[in-house]
């Protein structure tokens, strides 16, 4: 199995098939790095490297009692980019994935970053808050929902 260490010591499962652009997938919850096997195949027959990993204490990764935020799993990614030497990756991000994903380019930059995908992402705080001074007030939110609920059905088909 492939495996990298990240800086806390943690072992994290990665799998890494191809030649080319590099496009890296980053899991939903509870997934692990096989939901991306279609995708992976699919891109990987035409010509790209593809990789996707499975974040710790999922999969094949270490369990871990501490590191499940957002900053750390930002953290393994970055380690993840670094010791595969990855440049101009695609990063795809699905659910907790996406969120981990756009963590990564806040605290990373996109030095290696070529695009970024988030399907279906956790979306950082947009209400307005404390630790949100220029969020959208509760109204705003709620006036989208009915657009948001009748598109629902669509998110099936990711």
């Amino acid at each position: 199995m492939s495996m990298i260490t990240a800086k806390d010591g943690t072992q994290i499962f990665y799998k890494d098939w191809g030649k080319g652009q590099p496009v890296v997938f980053s899991h939903g919850w509870p997934l692990s790095a096989d939901a991306w096997d279609a995708q992976m195949n699919f891109l990987g027959e035409r010509g790209y490297r593809v990789i996707a990993h499975d974040r710790r204490g999922h999969g094949r990764s270490e369990q871990t009692w501490t590191g499940n935020d957002m900053d750390t799993y930002a953290d393994d990614l970055a380690a993840l980019t670094a010791a595969l030497d990855l440049q101009e990756a695609i990063h795809v991000g699905h659910s907790t994935g996406g969120g981990e994903v756009a963590r990564y380019i806040g605290r990373h930059g996109t030095k290696r970053v070529a695009k970024a995908v988030l399907l279906g992402a956790v979306p950082p705080v947009m209400l307005k808050g404390a630790a949100n001074p220029e969020g959208c007030r509760w109204r705003c939110s709620t006036a989208s929902a009915p657009a948001c609920a009748a598109t629902a059905h669509n998110s099936s088909r990711i």
